[in-house]
């Protein structure tokens, strides 16, 4: 039974709701026909222009195409150190590639440089081979996988982006995807990639997403165009903690899309902020132990918890520390005992847990008896 022992009112600018949207933020004029800006930690809605139709995607599709090699890696699946062997069909692959040949061998860490960096055609169809053993198997993986991340308005029918009937997404989906594979920090050493090199420094590789280069903070994610999808991005930067997506979908130019991306993440790097309400390990108190070697054991929070805040509102954060009742010996570190539930005066955002700091043996009948005679022994002193 948790019993509610101490409230904390924090005044911090927060963003109300599952969406958030400045009432009085200033329109955005973008070029693109779809755009949407979120925040990463909490999938938060800052900015959209229609995002929710359906649109060709272009290489853009490359971000549930990496989605799907993190984590076969993240689950021991294939290892960066793998070898792939390029099939036929992926050298057959046309538009962007690494050149690959038939037979030709290479790391998965090398392919993943080859479709964040140089966005390669023929690198996704050989990672995609590797994973499921075909192209269409792996298809079907990336469609299983948009369904389970509530990509509602999403379809593949190849892993690259190249234009064909029935190949679509929104601005919506694509910043889900890509919330997602932002859950992998080892993307990073991929997607910020400036220039680089394959085959021993005979392959020079330039990055396709100028933010890179030109946008303080930026670190992703993936560019795309074709004629159809015309010029697409799905962009990412991270600034003092606040990592922000942005997409951007059918900009009639490529300089279209990169301002257009840049408008949104100037937008939201001015008008919001990431503020820390929970910090790990944090005491927040001791907490009695019923029959214990020790009679009280230091309460810390488990995780961290930030909140979105917009700057320039004012609304209340309380903090509320909610134990166990009757908490009882024996207690290992890092036993639940409790939460720190955060509400706003929309209701609760989140409950970090409350763990003991250390462990409280139960106490034996020797060490009782022994207690017993101590006090009597001082008692007669």
């Amino acid at each position: 039974m948790l019993k509610k022992v101490l409230a904390i009112i924090l005044t911090l600018c927060f963003c109300m709701g599952s969406i958030c949207v400045c009432a009085d933020a200033p329109a955005l004029e973008l070029t693109a026909k779809s755009a949407i800006l979120i925040e990463q930690s909490s999938g938060k809605v800052l900015f959209e222009k229609n995002p929710d139709e359906r649109l060709p995607l272009a290489s853009v599709t490359k971000v549930m195409t990496m989605l799907l090699t993190m984590e076969a890696i993240e689950s021991g699946k294939i290892s960066l150190t793998d070898t792939v062997v390029a099939s036929e069909r992926a050298k057959s692959m046309g538009g962007s590639t690494i050149f690959l040949d038939t037979g030709e061998e290479m790391s998965v860490h090398d392919l993943l440089k080859g479709i964040a960096v140089a966005s390669g055609n023929d690198a996704c169809v050989a990672m995609a081979e590797f994973i499921a053993g075909s192209e269409e198997g792996f298809v079907s993986m990336m469609n299983t996988r948009a369904s389970e991340l509530g990509m509602t308005n999403t379809n593949f029918v190849n892993t690259n982006g190249l234009d064909a009937d029935g190949h679509y997404s929104s601005a919506r989906d694509i910043s889900i995807m890509s919330r997602e594979l932002l859950k992998y920090p080892k993307i990073f050493e991929y997607t910020t990639i400036w220039m680089d090199s394959l085959r021993d420094g005979k392959f020079q590789l330039a990055n396709t997403n100028k933010l890179i280069r030109f946008y303080k903070g930026a670190n992703g994610l993936k560019t795309g165009s074709t004629d159809k999808a015309l010029c697409c991005l799905a962009g990412s930067a991270l600034r003092d903690n606040l990592q922000l997506i942005c997409v951007v979908m059918a900009a009639p130019t490529s300089a279209n899309r990169f301002s257009d991306a840049s408008k949104m993440l100037d937008y939201g790097f001015a008008n919001y902020a990431i503020k820390r309400i929970v910090t790990k390990d944090e005491a927040v108190g001791e907490v009695g132990v019923l029959h214990g070697t020790e009679s009280n054991v230091l309460a810390v929070a488990k995780d961290n918890y930030d909140a979105l805040t917009s700057k320039g509102a004012n609304t209340d954060i309380t903090r509320e520390l909610v134990f166990y009742e009757n908490i009882t010996a024996p207690v290992k570190a890092g036993d639940k005992i409790g939460e720190i539930v955060v509400n706003n005066s929309s209701g609760q955002l989140a409950a970090v847990d409350i763990i003991s700091a250390a462990d409280v043996k139960r106490i034996t009948y020797g060490t009782l008896f022994g207690r017993v005679i101590m006090k009597w022994l001082e008692s007669v002193a």
